[in-house]
């Protein structure tokens, strides 16, 4: 590990203002990623900005009857949040599936947002990966591919996400909110992380100099009919090799509205509307999900060790719905 400086800011813009007055400056909060890759020296930092003491920790009621979450609150104090358990479950469902209990008392919910793949060439750094060194080549492609994208991949990356909280998130239409030199903007979690294209380093649109403070839920949480599946190696500790957020919402016996997210096969959590609008309407057959499915998957292409991930995640969406319809929370 490289030496670097550290400092605890304790306002938020003399955080923001601190990032861009010396180079090669990071942020870091609960630190669970960011320390990895330094020892690792998959990434380097000259300083260190601690954010620990930024008041971004509460959960609280919006005006509009959503919520908001604390970007410092840990994913611990997220998931066993009473408010998060009853009215988003699926949230709580995939923040817990996520790591140890060590590590969700420790990693914050924008840290969750910002930690990187966990690609083996990414890792490695005597290896090609473009995502650490633009230009060096994809490892990946034609290597050990195993967990790897199937979905929005590149030619110079098919590195995945590996966050389950931003899986739900995404399906859940969550806000981002952020603040940096130029003042407060608004994210939608559809347009907060992005795919490889040609720039494969760059995870998010978040600017270099943008703090996250908070992640807005909307009001419905679909409390009664919402699960979050995730097929792993193992029961523990794992990332998921396929992971799906669903949801509907259904009026005698007639979904409504429907929605689905799926993790572990893109460089984003991977959303299509299309798939949800062939549901809306539906009785919620099995070949109704299946339709969905396979809209959900169009264009899915394997690169060797990972070809099994498309069935895979086929039946993940099904698994995933049938389950939703069967739970019934009175909330």
């Amino acid at each position: 590990m490289n030496d670097f400086t550290y400092y605890r800011a304790r306002e938020l813009n003399e955080a923001v203002h601190g990032k861009t007055q010396k180079p090669g400056t990071r942020f870091i909060a609960g630190g669970t990623n960011l320390l990895d890759l330094l020892k690792e020296g998959a990434e380097c930092a000259e300083h260190l900005i601690d954010l620990n003491l930024l008041p971004l920790k509460s959960i609280e009621p919006l005006e509009d009857g959503g919520l908001r979450l604390g970007a410092l609150a840990t994913n611990a104090e997220t998931a066993y949040h009473p408010e998060v358990q009853r009215r988003y479950p699926m949230l709580s469902q995939a923040i817990l599936a996520g790591a140890s209990a060590q590590l969700r008392n420790m990693a914050t919910n924008a840290g969750n947002l910002l930690q990187r793949t966990r690609c083996y060439y990414f890792y490695d750094v005597g290896t090609a990966c473009n995502k650490r060194a633009p230009g060096s080549g994809c490892g990946a492609i034609g290597g050990v591919n195993r967990i790897h994208a199937i979905l929005g991949t590149s030619e110079k990356c098919i590195a995945v996400h590996p966050s389950d909280m931003s899986v739900a998130l995404a399906a859940l239409d969550a806000v981002v909110q952020v603040h940096g030199t130029r003042g407060s903007r608004s994210i939608r979690i559809a347009d907060f992380h992005r795919l490889p294209g040609d720039e494969p380093e760059r995870d998010t649109t978040l600017g270099e100099d943008e703090i996250i403070t908070s992640i807005d839920l909307p009001a419905n949480g679909f409390p009664a009919h919402s699960v979050y599946v995730k097929a792993r190696e193992r029961n523990s500790y794992a990332f998921a090799l396929v992971s799906a957020a669903v949801a509907v919402d259904v009026h005698e016996g007639v979904i409504r509205e429907a929605r689905i997210a799926l993790g572990g096969v893109a460089h984003k959590p991977w959303r299509r509307t299309s798939a949800e609008e062939s549901l809306r309407g539906s009785t919620g057959t099995h070949e109704d999900f299946q339709r969905a499915a396979d809209l959900l998957l169009e264009g899915a292409r394997g690169y060797g060790e990972n070809d099994f991930k498309i069935g895979l995640a086929k039946r993940i969406i099904l698994r995933g719905f049938e389950d939703a319809l069967k739970k019934e929370v009175h909330v």
